[in-house]
């Protein structure tokens, strides 16, 4: 069966860098949780509705056209004017909106009545200037002063937010348009007179200004722009990377994936030009996240270098060089995300930025690993080896809070997350009889990150002639292999306890997080398949994705965020664990799996997370109320799962980077070509059939090898 199922509330969303607009299928928006225009983690319109002669247009269609661009297509009910009767269905009214900077609207009326029609339009605009924070959880709470003011000379509308040192100002502009506008009672007027076959048109543009003391407008895009090509409407656009394949899901997955990736890279305009990191999602994490960015950065390095060397410097530039409690700052830590908006402006929330993940700070040092094998030279590491080195000293020195050889997380701010893993839901981690996991924990999955990178960052510094260095980090991460292994260990389950409590109590709760564990090396080979079988039980296999926690769980609620949920990246993750330990068939059926939803589902994009309900004949994925679509983290595992089919890797030599293809296409996906793969200073096309490999064009820059790069898989060798 497949059919089209909708996954997020009913509403047109277009974004661009930072800003997003969300508002209901005619256009309007309602101000509710779930609408608005936002720049910057404000939301500067909060209220808007187009009215004809006093009533709402009837709406035929609308959709978005470009991630950046939308169209609303609408007509008239029953109406009259001074002259009598409108005729039903007799004016047709289009509305196209564009994103750059701010919004540019478009609006045309056309009238195909016999006899000249007077109208009255009317569009109603409302600016509340609510933090993002207080938008999601649907309680405005008005902080400040709003001041409105007209300028009819310029058509334009300016409306001020102030609370303090914190100002946001709105400016509305009319261009373009045939009957000059008027202001009252929050509404821009136009009275139009419009003949039989005649056009009406106005402009509006919406810029919203978010640095004080800034004179420099938004730009925006110019009038019937919304089905313009990506490179005229201003889009730096990110190389593409394409497949082909006879599979037409695998293929439209894959397409809508890198276009909700196009859409979703961000640059910061406070930061160096040029530098893109993947925004985390849409509608409520258009920012910089650590966690995430470091995630897809691996996941989408085959295809994308630019967002593990942007991801890098970005993430670099806000590492801690202090000690701050309310912010869960510590020396050398990674960020975990950073807002822009009142609350976190005016100190009410941390997030300048926060701090409290734990994992992102030992995944800085995994992606820069990652890049320097993918661009096949030293320049990565000589300039984020500082960074990296003071990654590594957070995780021995703050890490480690108790200095027992394992990471635990522990809040230390009134406001930080109670858990800091991936799973950050305040009831992600709970032990067998459902009560909560006193803190610090220490996840399972941390210390294999922490594995990880100490072996890849053993690897840079041999790289550079640092043996004695390396050979440190070496052993350090073999005797973390033998302590882990011997405490985490669930023998009677075959997988590994979810973490250690406050208490060192084991946290008996079969989840997946076992499974990341894999895709760091740090499960010994014999033990490996009993992960894989347990993983795939029919209490974690849901028939789309592997759960997140078991459905036997006295804890498992299918509709939750952490707790029975299936996530596409965290299993895209553990089918890379999969291949790496040899247990090709049983990746391609997790990836079977999420393909399989992508292929139910509109558009064929997986959204964040969807229900862990299990698959039935006549079933479809049900979506999670509230879930970010498109969402970076879903986007990145389809070419992240793309690669583990294929077998993709990159190892860097003295003579630059090698890309390995091991290909294992199960017998639904018979033939792949992927072009524009690229590596070192040069880009590859090649083509899979039947696991021969065919290198069909190449440039310059690296080399491509048939089979698999030597990796560490169990304890390494000191």
């Amino acid at each position: 069966m497949s059919v089209p199922v909708q996954v997020g509330p009913a509403t047109i969303t277009i974004n661009r860098d930072d800003r997003v607009l969300v508002c209901q299928p005619d256009g309007s928006i309602l101000g509710s949780a779930e609408d608005g225009f936002f720049a910057r983690d404000t939301r500067f319109l909060s209220g808007y509705g187009l009215r004809v002669n006093g009533a709402q247009p009837v709406l035929l269609n609308a959709a978005p056209i470009r991630f950046f661009s939308a169209r609303f297509e609408m007509t008239n009910g029953a109406l009259l004017d001074p002259d009598g009767r409108i005729d039903p269905h007799s004016l047709a009214i289009r509305l196209d909106r564009t994103m750059s900077g701010g919004v540019h609207e478009d609006l045309d009326v056309v009238s195909y009545a016999r006899r000249p029609v007077h109208l009255v339009i009317e569009i109603q605009l409302a600016s509340d200037f609510a933090d993002i924070f207080d938008v999601k959880g649907g309680g405005v709470v008005p902080r400040g002063t709003i001041d409105t003011q007209w300028y009819r000379s310029r058509q334009e509308l300016r409306t001020v937010y102030v609370n303090g040192d914190f100002r946001r100002e709105l400016i509305v502009t009319v261009d373009r348009s045939d009957s000059r506008a008027q202001y009252a009672n929050g509404r821009l007027l136009f009275v139009a007179e419009i003949q039989p076959k005649g056009v009406w048109h106005a402009c509006t543009s919406w810029l919203p200004i978010t640095r004080s003391g800034s004179k420099r407008r938004p730009d925006v895009l110019p009038c019937n722009a919304v089905e313009v090509p990506l490179r005229l409407a201003g889009v730096d656009r990110l190389p593409a990377v394409a497949i082909r394949t006879s599979n037409e899901t695998v293929r439209r997955a894959w397409d809508q994936a890198v276009g909700d990736l196009e859409a979703l890279h961000l640059e910061d305009p406070t930061f160096e030009r040029g530098v893109y990191v993947p925004a985390a999602g849409v509608p409520w994490f258009l920012t910089l996240f650590g966690r995430d960015t470091l995630v897809v950065s691996m996941q989408t390095i085959s295809g994308y270098p630019e967002f593990a060397d942007g991801a890098l410097r970005r993430l670099g530039a806000l590492q801690a060089t202090a000690d701050d409690p309310v912010r869960d700052m510590e020396p050398g830590k990674i960020p975990h995300e950073i807002r822009h908006g009142e609350l976190a402006q005016t100190g009410l929330l941390p997030f300048t930025p926060y701090y409290g993940t734990h994992d992102a700070t030992t995944l800085y040092v995994s992606v820069l690993s990652y890049l320097h094998h993918w661009v096949g030279h030293e320049g990565p590491i000589r300039r984020h080896l500082a960074s990296a080195e003071a990654a590594i000293r957070w995780a021995d020195e703050y890490g480690d809070r108790d200095h027992d050889g394992f990471q635990e997380y522990e809040t230390r701010s009134p406001y930080g997350y109670y858990n800091q893993g991936w799973k950050d839901a305040g009831d992600a981690v709970p032990h067998e009889d459902g009560t909560l996991a006193p803190l610090p924990i220490a996840l399972c999955e941390h210390q294999g990150y922490l594995f990880d990178a100490k072996l890849r960052m053993a690897e840079m510094y041999a790289f550079q002639g640092r043996e004695d260095d390396a050979a440190r980090l070496r052993a350090e991460a073999a005797e973390l292999f033998d302590r882990f292994n011997d405490a985490f260990w669930w023998e009677e389950e075959g997988t590994y306890y979810l973490g250690l409590d406050g208490s060192k109590r084991p946290i008996r709760s079969v989840a997946s997080n076992a499974g990341h564990l894999l895709q760091s090396g740090i499960v010994p080979p014999e033990r490996a398949g009993r992960v894989v079988e347990r993983l795939l039980r029919e209490d974690m296999w849901s028939g789309w994705g592997i759960r997140t926690l078991s459905s036997d769980h006295v804890a498992y609620n299918p509709f939750s965020y952490h707790t029975g949920s299936v996530w596409p990246h965290d299993n895209a993750i553990i089918a890379g664990g999969f291949r790496r330990y040899g247990y090709a068939a049983e990746a391609a059926r997790v990836a079977k799996g999420l393909f399989d939803a992508a292929e139910r589902l509109t558009q064929y994009r997986l959204p964040e997370l969807f229900a862990g309900l299990p698959r039935h004949e006549a079933s479809f994925p049900v979506q999670y109320l509230g879930a970010n679509v498109p969402q970076a983290w879903a986007a990145s595992a389809i070419l992240r799962l793309v690669a583990v089919l294929a077998g993709i890797h990159a190892r860097t030599d003295r003579d630059g980077s090698i890309v390995y293809i091991d290909p294992a296409l199960p017998a639904w996906l018979p033939e792949l070509a992927i072009t524009n793969l690229r590596a070192g200073h040069g880009a590859v096309s090649i083509s899979l059939v039947d696991g021969l490999l065919d290198v069909t064009s190449n440039t310059t820059g690296f080399e491509v090898r048939h089979g698999t790069p030597p990796r560490v898989t169990g304890r390494p060798i000191v």
